[in-house]
């Protein structure tokens, strides 16, 4: 997160509670990885904080590019499958899967490519206007960051629950204002502002849980 190791690690907990709120309010194999997105933002936030640290030295020798390859894996490869996976299998109508679908193959394509180039290009790391900017240019481009949204956006938009597609419109508006305002900092800057949103993702499933139990009242 921007600000500080302790803002990192302080809104990793933060999330980290509603992740596992969120995963305990699942009922389906089919909703696990959906369920599991804030406990792994937070993973992620915390992973931050040992950026920050090691940016400040404050780890042993060569940490710094372990923990911010680590970050990047996820924020850049890892992201874009996994939400586009994780919609896919929470929906129970196949229209709208299949629409989801080909946002799904361009996630599968994203994170090899970016594995790649996280692999064979080194990620430049660095604190600027209070904020971790991350820069790898095999990942930088203009096409690579369109890909990125649509992959990481796109399948969202096309759910057929609302909180959802809430979550995927936030992200995206998420994903231009930092885009506009603050380029440099992108990955750090819309991670934690994605860590904060998935707040919605709980929303989704406890919902979910008391139409199921008012149902199953009435059906008694």
């Amino acid at each position: 997160m921007c600000f500080s190791a302790t803002a990192s690690f302080a809104s990793g907990a933060t999330v980290a509670i509603v992740g596992v709120a969120t995963l305990a309010r699942t009922r389906h194999h089919n909703e696990w990885l959906f369920a599991a997105i804030p406990f792994l933002f937070a993973i992620h936030q915390t992973i931050e904080g040992m950026v920050w640290l090691g940016l400040h030295d404050r780890l042993g020798a060569g940490s710094l590019g372990g923990w911010g390859f680590l970050y990047m894996l996820y924020a850049q490869a890892l992201l874009p499958l996994l939400m586009p996976l994780s919609v896919w299998l929470i929906e129970p109508d196949m229209l709208r899967r299949r629409r989801i679908l080909p946002f799904l193959m361009l996630g599968v394509g994203l994170c090899a490519y970016t594995l790649w180039a996280l692999i064979n290009f080194e990620t430049a790391i660095e604190v600027r206007g209070h904020s971790v900017a991350y820069s790898n240019s095999g990942t930088g481009s203009r096409l690579v960051a369109a890909l990125y949204i649509a992959a990481t956006c796109g399948a969202v938009l096309f759910s057929g629950y609302r909180y959802i597609v809430a979550f995927g419109v936030l992200n995206l508006l998420g994903m231009i204002t930092v885009l506009i305002f603050k380029q440099y900092a992108f990955t750090s800057i819309w991670c934690a502002y994605a860590a904060i949103i998935s707040v919605l993702i709980y929303v989704h499933f406890h919902r979910r849980r008391r139409a199921e139990a008012q149902g199953a009242v009435l059906e008694h």
